[in-house]
């Protein structure tokens, strides 16, 4: 009777710890859920960008329907004021934080061209496994510079026939503004030609601005031509730096470039996944 009373309790108190150590194991699993999905500073400053570059993108499309007046800064820039101006400025700075080394608050993509940004790998690296891994990337940007040329010289077709204007060229610009930062947030359609992991690694990813400005290749007038000549610059610094410095592009050369040591997790959405292709 003793007996069948003790193992009785030894029994529940068994199952006791077992469900102690399930809650345990369901706790764990729940806390590093929480810290996977958890947004990095990095991640959080652009998501603000893109609720921006929308407001943005909204105001431009209302400004070209209610007060068209507004972009007549693209044609004359020292004229009237416009609010056209203050986005100007915006793009500019943008883009100048591209052309120099940024400590804090650009993504470890845009700068890693720079000496900063460079950490060895211990042991050194393959160099043919570098030339291969440029070469191959390389081909697969200009793919991408072909297709995508191949669109804005459609949209100056359109604009040589009167089909579109300046100002509907400006709102393309603005809209492919939105979209840059969707390609980083939530999903990018280059990966499928780049077969990049992410956007730390990305081949093109300073291509963002000749991208964006690129229908303005057809507006005449100081506001256009000057956002097109800064992205221009800032394509060409980054091409020179890939070629001059391409152990500065490769993950296998680059320790910063690693899963391991992303500090960044802006593009969260791609962690832990394979590269495509």
């Amino acid at each position: 009777m003793i007996s069948e009373e003790i193992g009785s309790k030894a029994s529940k108190g068994t199952k006791a710890m077992n469900e102690v150590k399930v809650i345990e194991k369901d706790r764990k699993a729940v806390s590093e859920l929480l810290v996977k999905k958890k947004i990095s500073p990095m991640r959080k400053m652009y998501i603000a960008k893109l609720i921006g570059r929308c407001i943005v993108l909204i105001g431009c499309i209302c400004f070209g329907v209610l007060r068209p007046q507004e972009f007549t800064v693209l044609r004359d820039f020292t004229g009237r004021f416009s609010v056209l101006h203050i986005l100007w400025g915006l793009w500019m700075f943008d883009m100048l934080l591209q052309l120099v080394f940024v400590k804090k608050h650009v993504p470890l993509g845009s700068q890693k061209l720079f000496r900063q940004r460079y950490i060895p790998v211990a042991g050194g690296f393959d160099g043919h496994g570098l030339r291969e891994y440029i070469r191959a990337r390389t081909k697969s940007a200009y793919q991408v510079f072909l297709i995508y040329g191949l669109g804005i010289a459609v949209l100056g077709l359109l604009k040589k026939f009167d089909v579109l204007g300046d100002i509907a060229l400006l709102v393309i610009c603005a809209a492919f503004y939105v979209c840059d930062l969707i390609c980083v947030l939530i999903w990018c359609p280059f990966r499928i030609f780049m077969k990049t992991r992410c956007c730390t690694e990305c081949r093109i990813f300073n291509w963002d601005h000749l991208m964006m400005f690129s229908p303005l290749f057809f507006v005449d007038g100081f506001y256009a031509r000057s956002l097109v000549t800064m992205a221009v610059g800032v394509f060409l610094l980054w091409e020179y730096s890939i070629m001059a410095y391409p152990e500065r592009f490769w993950e296998h050369s680059n320790e910063a470039l690693k899963c391991s040591g992303c500090t960044d997790k802006l593009c969260s959405q791609y962690c832990g996944k394979q590269k495509i292709g």
